[in-house]
C-alpha cells in the first residue's frame, strides 16, 4: 500500500466479507481484539525472547503487536487463508518490519503445529475452537501438546454453552458452542491440564489455559496484582464501549442511516 494511500479499514463492511479486516470479525473492534490478545499473553508471561505460535493468525490482527514486541524469528502463524496474511503484512505490518522480524507461516487448515520443527513457549488460538468440530479441536490439542515446551502455555477461546456442537464440519463465520467440561475432557485426552481463565473477551467467549499436567503454573508467579488490576480495568472499559456500540447499532435511526449509506454506495 502506498504511503499516501488512504487506509482501507473496511468500516461498515459486513463481518465475514472478503476484506482483510472484516473476514476475521467486526471491523469496529479490530484493534480492540489486538490489544485483548496482546495484554493476555504478556500477562501470562510472554516476553520478547519467547517463541509464540498464533493459530489462525488471520490478517495479523494480534500479530501486528506481537511482531513489534518479539525479537526476530520468534513469531509463528498458522492460517489456511494465505491472502489474509499477505494483506495483513501489506496493510498492517509493512514489508520492512516483516523483513526485520522474519515471521514464519504455514498456510494449512489442519493445525500442523509441529510442522515448524519448533518447541513453543506460548501458543494462542483466539476464536478457533468457536468454529471447530470436536475432532478438529482434538487434533489441535494433540498438535499443540507435541509442540509445547515443558513449561509452555496455550491460551484458547471458545463459546461456552450447556451443550456441545455435534457436527463434523468447520463452521464460519457462524460459531459453535461447547461445555467447559467437554473442553476439559479433551485436554485430558491430549495429555494436558486446563483451567478457565477469568479474562475478558470482547466477543463474549471463554478463555481456557492449557499446559502440561506437571507444570505448577500460577499467574501470581508471573505478574503482581499491581499489573493485573489495571489491565482488568481497561478490559472493563472495552466491554462497556462494545455494549454502547451494540446499543447504538440496534437503534432504528442508526439502521436506517446504514441502509441509506449502502444505497448511496451502490449508486
Amino acid at each position: 500500500m502506498s504511503r499516501n494511500a488512504k487506509p482501507d479499514t473496511g468500516a461498515g463492511t459486513t463481518p465475514g466479507s472478503r476484506h482483510y479486516r472484516a473476514f476475521v470479525g467486526d471491523t469496529q473492534t479490530y484493534d480492540i481484539f489486538s490489544h485483548m490478545q496482546f495484554s493476555l499473553m504478556t500477562l501470562l508471561g510472554l516476553r520478547q525472547e519467547h517463541t509464540l505460535l498464533d493459530i489462525g493468525c488471520g490478517s495479523l490482527r494480534a500479530g501486528k503487536l506481537f511482531l513489534v514486541y518479539l525479537l526476530p524469528e520468534r513469531y509463528f502463524g498458522i492460517e489456511p487463508e494465505r491472502w489474509l496474511v499477505e494483506e495483513g503484512i501489506d496493510r498492517e505490518i509493512g514489508s520492512e518490519l516483516a523483513a526485520l522480524k522474519k515471521p514464519r507461516f504455514l498456510y494449512e487448515a489442519d493445525f500442523p503445529c509441529s510442522g515448524f520443527g519448533v518447541q513453543f513457549d506460548f501458543v494462542l488460538a483466539q476464536s478457533i475452537f468457536s468454529h471447530a468440530s470436536l475432532s478438529q479441536i482434538k487434533r489441535c490439542l494433540n498438535e499443540v501438546r507435541k509442540s509445547l515446551k515443558p513449561h509452555g502455555l496455550f491460551a484458547a477461546s471458545f463459546v461456552e454453552s450447556d451443550h456441545d456442537y455435534e457436527g463434523d464440519a468447520w463452521v464460519y463465520p457462524d460459531t459453535v458452542r461447547y461445555r467447559v467440561s467437554t473442553i476439559e475432557q479433551l485436554a485430558v485426552e491430549a495429555g494436558l491440564k486446563c483451567r478457565k481463565l477469568e479474562w475478558f473477551h470482547i466477543g463474549g467467549q471463554t478463555w481456557m489455559l492449557f499446559h502440561e499436567p506437571d507444570y505448577a503454573f500460577s499467574i501470581d508467579s508471573l505478574a503482581t496484582m499491581n499489573q493485573i488490576v489495571p489491565l482488568k480495568e481497561e478490559m472493563t472499559h472495552y466491554r462497556m464501549r462494545s455494549e454502547r456500540l451494540e446499543r447504538i447499532e440496534r437503534h432504528p435511526l442508526f439502521r436506517m442511516a446504514a441502509s441509506v449509506r449502502r444505497f448511496i454506495r451502490r449508486r
